[in-house]
């Protein structure tokens, strides 16, 4: 027999039970669906996640209390907790030993349920209200619009000046420029001198909704007490990152007092270094999926044995009157062989398909690019037709070994 025939007999047999074949194939697709759509939100995430992580500035390092992941410290939070703060007293420490040594150094505390207000008009009560110096931009990536920035002379004397972020400008200042006028910013007053230009979101947040203040400013209003300073470094070069890395870790040792024999009692960490720890993380997420799909996948082709065992001894005169008539016993393997990867890779493709829209739906609700996962969805395929194959083979094997005439006999 041509494959070509074997291809049609077999789709026609799978069409002769539509119902069966569908709840089979269904168990597949569930197993694809899960690992497709899993790689494509985590792709379609990458870029979003690199430009969100990226919320440093190029050669900086940062130095601070507590990691970039502490929600995900697990057991070791308890010790984050446990440390002092960076106070503003030994960031200025700090400050004083590296000058000279870096182009920026950015002091910079943060209070996140902030709220602007403006002639009645109001911002979320979740504005991030950042005190820093004048470096505050730089280190984190932010450009200026218009207006000026933070000087020295701001954080030398306390001045209630604020640059606001492009969501604030919008939602305060619809038809008219905001510099030179005076907003509430948590029942205190403040002056608009500048305005951010917009950065976007990240991880599905705004990076928009930010106000910075002179940091003394910010500790006379809000307190100083309860509050940790986050140090950003500034090398002159990539070529004396490390050096001037070296140079800010013994500095930032003597700030906080810490004697030769004691472990640090602060976090390091850089845009290399979060990145780093979200591959790792995705990595994890990689493989828990992939295992999960694989679990659902083989639990699918148990299914379709089963499947491929009623539809042998259902046909079993079939088989016998194909045979009596000079189909040869790897005709009729094929045909099973067929029948089973058919029905593996159609459950496949669906499974691909639903996968792809369901990660890019979730990407595109966080405002990511959406991708087509081309690497996964052929390793899917390539998983199915394995499946197919290796569940289909046993049944296909029984049918081409039946003898032509017990299966004539067959009622």
């Amino acid at each position: 027999m041509r494959f070509r025939e074997i291809i049609i007999m077999a789709l026609t047999s799978l069409g002769a039970n539509k119902l069966r074949s569908a709840l089979t194939m269904t168990g597949i697709t569930i197993g694809v669906f899960s690992v497709i759509s899993v790689m494509t939100a985590i792709g379609a995430l990458q870029s979003s996640i690199e430009s969100g992580i990226s919320f440093l500035g190029s050669n900086i390092f940062q130095f601070a209390k507590y990691p970039a992941n502490v929600n995900a410290g697990g057991r070791n939070q308890k010790k984050y907790e446990n440390r002092h703060n960076i106070t503003y007293r030994q960031a200025l420490r700090y400050y004083q030993l590296m000058e000279g040594n870096a182009r920026e150094i950015c002091l910079k505390s943060f209070d996140f349920k902030g709220q602007a207000v403006y002639n009645g008009m109001k911002t979320t009560p979740s504005l991030t209200v950042a005190g820093s110096n004048k470096s505050f931009l730089i280190a984190n990536s932010y450009t200026l619009a218009y207006g000026r920035n933070i000087n020295e002379e701001d954080v030398a004397f306390s001045r209630s000046i604020v640059v606001v972020g492009k969501m604030i400008e919008k939602r305060l200042f619809p038809h008219e420029s905001p510099i030179g006028k005076m907003i509430k910013l948590n029942g205190h007053t403040f002056t608009i001198i500048g305005g951010l230009s917009e950065k976007g979101t990240a991880f599905g947040q705004s990076q928009d909704d930010i106000c910075v203040i002179p940091i003394t400013r910010f500790f006379e209003n809000f307190g100083e007490s309860n509050r940790t300073v986050n140090i950003a470094t500034q090398s002159f070069s990539q070529e004396n990152y490390n050096t001037t890395l070296d140079k800010g870790m013994g500095a930032m040792r003597i700030a906080r007092g810490l004697r030769a024999e004691q472990e640090n009692d602060f976090e390091l960490y850089s845009n290399d270094s979060l990145k780093s720890a979200f591959t790792a993380i995705a990595g994890v997420v990689r493989i828990g999926a992939f295992v999960i799909s694989l679990i659902a996948l083989i639990a699918a082709g148990i299914g379709i044995m089963n499947i491929m065992l009623v539809s042998v001894t259902e046909r079993t005169k079939e088989i016998g009157i194909r045979k009596s008539i000079g189909a040869r016993s790897r005709d009729i393997l094929r045909q099973f062989l067929t029948e089973a990867v058919f029905i593996s890779e159609a459950g496949g493709i669906l499974g691909i398909i639903l996968g792809v829209i369901g990660g890019d739906l979730l990407a595109m609700w966080l405002q990511a690019d959406l991708i087509f996962p081309f690497g996964w969805a052929l390793a899917g395929l390539i998983v199915c037709s394995a499946i197919g194959i290796g569940f289909g083979f046993y049944p296909a094997y029984r049918a081409a070994r039946l003898d032509p005439i017990d299966a004539l006999r067959f009622e």
